[in-house]
Parts: C-alpha cells; structure tokens; sequence
C-alpha cells in the first residue's frame, strides 16, 4: 500500500499520482526579520520564479493598516504592520516549495510545526484582508488618549481652546473633552482628529 506525508514532492505516489486529490494551495505564516516583510515577500516571489514553482504560489501578503499620526501639528497617514516579522503565504506546499521558502533571505521558516507547518483558514484570511480595507478608507489614528489627560483642539469651532479628556470612547473613536469656555468648563464630543496632546 502506498502512503504519502501529505509534504513529498509532485509524482512520489508513481503512476497512480494522477488518480489522487490534485494539490491544493492553502495559505501558511512564514516568519520573517523584523521590519523585512516586504524585502521577504519580493525575495520569496523571485526564488519561487527562478527555481521554477511560481505556479506552485499564488499571493503574499503583508498585512498592515493605515493609521493617522500627529507631526507638528500636521495629521499624516503612515501604514503599520499588525503583524510585524509575518507573512502570509498562500501556496502549495511539498518538500520543494518548503525548501523554496526556508532558502529565502530574509525568511526564518514557517510558524508552527517545522516539517509540517499547519495552515489557517480562509475565513482568517478574509478577516485580516477586510481589516487591511477598512484601514485604508478610514485611518485608525495611532495617538491614544486617557482619561485626565490635557488636550488643545486643533479643529472646528473650538479650536485653539484647551480642556481635559473625561471621558475615552474607543469603539467610536471620540473623546469627551472638559473645554474651558469663559472660565466654565463645557462638555464638548470630538473626534480623535480634532485633538493633540497639550
């Protein structure tokens, strides 16, 4: 009876390969150096196209989101990773095509089980994909703010005046912010971009 590891190479089972389950790509973490993610990404898509299993990998992401940082003043979108030193990587996997990626610069092998690396779903694939959308149409900002904290708005029909956070609302984004108005302190709601630490 012929047996397979479910990682041997293309044509190992003999002429009854052809009548087996074609092989299917299903998407693996890959862990990369620290702030090398893209570097690991073109380096594993060229040596999978010079040894000649491009077909054998599909995408490569990179996931990262977009967040909104004050400077100077001056708000700036920047991207950040929110999975630093990972890649994930949809592909089919064998003994070749792990050899492809471990003798990849930048690249220090998969997550998980080093022979047989398991791999994760398309619904979490879809998941970090939908949030990587949704951080590109709205930036999350990055600046988080406390209860206490002083602040000054920078927008709108308080701008300039300075106050206190009392209260943080994460899920929507906002602050409640004590503004100091003709020597009383108002309650004034305003959106993390409105604001900069004082």
């Amino acid at each position: 009876m012929e047996t397979s590891t479910g990682t041997g190479a293309p044509g190992q089972l003999g002429p009854k390969a052809k009548s087996e389950k074609p092989a299917v790509k299903k998407w693996y973490i890959v862990h990369t150096y620290s702030g090398q993610e893209g570097r690991a990404k073109k380096a594993l898509l060229e040596r999978a196209k010079t040894m000649g299993f491009e077909e054998k990998f599909d995408e490569v992401l990179v996931p990262e989101e977009s967040v909104v940082e004050m400077v100077g003043g001056q708000k700036r979108t920047s991207k950040r990773k929110f999975f630093p030193g990972y890649i994930i990587v949809h592909m089919e996997l064998n003994d070749e095509t792990w050899h492809v990626v471990k003798g990849t610069p930048k690249i220090t092998g998969f997550v998980g089980n080093a022979t047989d690396p398991p791999s994760i779903s398309d619904e979490e694939v879809a998941r970090m994909t939908q949030r990587i959308k949704e951080g590109a149409v709205k930036p999350k900002p990055l600046i988080r703010f406390d209860e206490g904290e002083n602040v000054r708005v920078t927008t709108g029909p308080f701008a300039n005046f300075s106050g206190f956070v009392d209260e943080v609302m994460h899920d929507k984004e906002k602050l409640r912010v004590m503004v100091q108005v003709f020597g009383r302190a108002t309650p004034v709601v305003l959106d993390y971009s409105n604001v900069e630490k004082a």
